[in-house]
């Protein structure tokens, strides 16, 4: 018999516990505990709260939970060479870490993962350390609880498992050189990028847009009338290009979710206040051309017409890429949004970080997408003999450098939300036996607000002036990139706030330390972003890259109730 959260906020505690029997393996605590904290909102908010019950029970209780888990069973189809390679794995994994290795094997979709997924999976684990990997099994075993509490109500994320779906068929199409080897490439107007636009345009259409075109630069746009002609509309959406070799939902999540409301919408043939408009955009991550945000870029008329003329690595000019695709570049000045037609921007995207997953957050509003600064330097000492130079004569590039990062390592820490990289470092010419003379490196430095992003320059640039002085070396800095930083408008926060109130999830702030569309958008109309928390660490720009089923639901369902505050906020306004 299924369950209710009704029948579960009224149940004696004797019995809500045994409702909730067998979640966690021989474990009927974490229930007991949770459950002083009802009445509960949301399933959403007990899931949160049995993740808050074992985190509070400390070291000794998770890994006493985690032993009583069994070892991974025998996956469908396994022969028998596979099922020993992972009875090893497993001993491996049990002797270095003292618990069994525990994976959720009915996946991000709840469909379950094949044999290969949990060999490759075991395989990347066994090397990780001992503190990640006691967190991973938590996560794994709260994954776990999850799908069983779903069994338990009926509560299937049925829109999530769509929207799961829709990106796995649209990860299909990749560049060539790249699908054979089974990886995820797809840059701006190749024959995989021409193959993900007719099928974004055909999901538009399916889900019940009243119009659904590709514009002058290639982004895909559908739209979803208001329900009075003279309505504004909301815009949304994320760009489906993707980096070499990257991951299924970077940028495409953004796509989906909001396809999936005008769905629901279409198919209740209902209308809001407010019209939506999604827009798929043609390139954000700049893998072909040097044109990042070309798509987001050429709806705010930013297209530079310089960039016709570059050439990609097969020599093949982008103008002649947009030709061959169809475009016709004298249309892409007629694009160019008018800020006054829209109400606002709004994006979600998985977070591309471990923020929310080691929380166990589903979802995060995003506060700022950081601006950012970055430098392409040269550090100049002098060349000399290894053996025969003592340590307080020399002039070591790569000794200042390494000085600069640790300085750069704490100046960003003492922010709490700064950060700085030193991404690239090569010593040109350098031989084991000889003091680098010279190094190349790079500086990035990002900051959720332009006067915090310039005090982090400043006092970099002052640190590396006072290291070379002291060293009795030389620094060229070239500023190759500054991006100001993208605050959202907080009254667009704050319907996200309200989206996650409602579905019983904390709600929690965070900056973006990646860049995105919306930073855009931003320059020409109020935006902000959701967040929808990443697996495997919350890694991104890799085939690991990966969310749950279940976090997309909850994301539908905030971007939902962000539609319906719109629309109640439009029925209130005058004529």
């Amino acid at each position: 018999m299924l369950i209710n959260l009704e029948q579960l906020n009224a149940a004696p505690l004797p019995e809500a516990v045994q409702m909730l029997g067998g979640l966690y393996e021989h474990s009927p605590w974490i229930a007991e505990h949770a459950m002083q904290h009802r009445p509960f909102r949301s399933w959403a908010q007990i899931k949160l709260c049995m993740c808050e019950v074992l985190k509070s029970a400390g070291p000794q209780a998770q890994v006493a939970l985690l032993r009583a888990y069994p070892e991974v069973a025998r996956p469908t189809q396994c022969g028998p060479e596979e099922f020993d390679q992972i009875q090893a794995l497993n001993k491996a994994y049990n002797e270095k870490f003292g618990w069994p290795f525990i994976l959720a094997v009915r996946g991000p979709r709840g469909s379950g993962l094949n044999k290969h997924q949990i060999i490759e999976t075991l395989k990347r684990r066994l090397h990780g350390h001992p503190d990640f990997e006691l967190q991973e099994c938590l996560r794994n075993i709260h994954r776990i609880a999850e799908i069983r509490l779903n069994d338990k109500t009926g509560c299937h994320p049925s829109l999530g498992h769509q929207v799961w779906d829709w990106q796995e068929a649209l990860a299909q199409h990749s560049d060539t050189g790249y699908k054979e080897k089974g990886q995820l490439t797809v840059t701006y107007l190749t024959e995989a990028h021409l193959a993900c636009c007719a099928s974004i345009q055909n999901t538009m259409k399916s889900a019940g847009f009243d119009e659904v075109f590709v514009d002058a630069v290639g982004n895909v746009v559908g739209r979803y009338h208001p329900r009075e002609l003279s309505g504004k509309y909301l815009l949304t959406g994320s760009h489906y290009d993707t980096v070499r070799n990257g991951g299924k939902h970077d940028g495409r999540l953004g796509i989906f979710v909001p396809i999936a409301c005008v769905q629901q919408l279409a198919q209740q043939q209902k209308r809001l206040t407010v019209g939506i408009e999604v827009v798929a955009f043609a390139e954000e991550e700049g893998q072909r051309y040097k044109a990042t945000f070309l798509g987001s870029g050429a709806l705010l008329g930013q297209f530079n017409s310089d960039w016709l003329h570059q050439l990609d690595a097969d020599g093949i000019s982008m103008q002649d890429a947009m030709k061959s695709a169809g475009l016709n570049v004298d249309e892409i000045p007629s694009i160019r949004r008018n800020p006054e037609d829209y109400a606002g921007f709004v994006e979600v995207h998985i977070e591309q970080g471990p923020v929310l997953n080691e929380m166990n957050l589903p979802l995060g509003v995003v506060t700022s997408i950081n601006g950012s600064v970055r430098y392409l330097c040269e550090m100049v000492g002098m060349a000399c003999h290894a053996g025969t130079t003592p340590m307080n004569r020399r002039r070591d590039a790569v000794s200042a450098v390494a000085e600069l990062a640790l300085f750069m390592e704490q100046r960003a820490a003492a922010d709490g939300d700064s950060v700085a990289t030193i991404g690239q470092l090569q010593v040109p010419n350098g031989s084991i036996n000889v003091v680098p003379g010279r190094c190349v490196f790079s500086l990035d430095l990002r900051a959720p607000n332009d006067v915090q992003r310039d005090a982090l320059e400043r006092d970099v640039l002052q640190a590396i002036q006072s290291i070379c002085e002291r060293r009795g070396l030389v620094c060229q800095t070239e500023r190759t990139l500054s991006v100001p930083a993208a605050p959202s408008a907080i009254e667009w926060q704050h319907r996200w706030e309200g989206a996650l109130h409602h579905l019983g999830v904390p709600v929690f702030t965070m900056p973006s330390g990646a860049g995105h569309d919306a930073m855009k958008l931003h320059e020409i109309m109020p935006q902000a972003m959701l967040f929808v928390r990443g697996e495997n660490s919350g890694i991104s720009h890799n085939p690991l890259e990966s969310t749950t089923s279940d976090d997309m639901q909850l994301c539908i369902d905030a971007f939902t109730h962000l539609l319906t505050q719109l629309d109640q906020e439009g029925a209130r306004s005058p004529d």
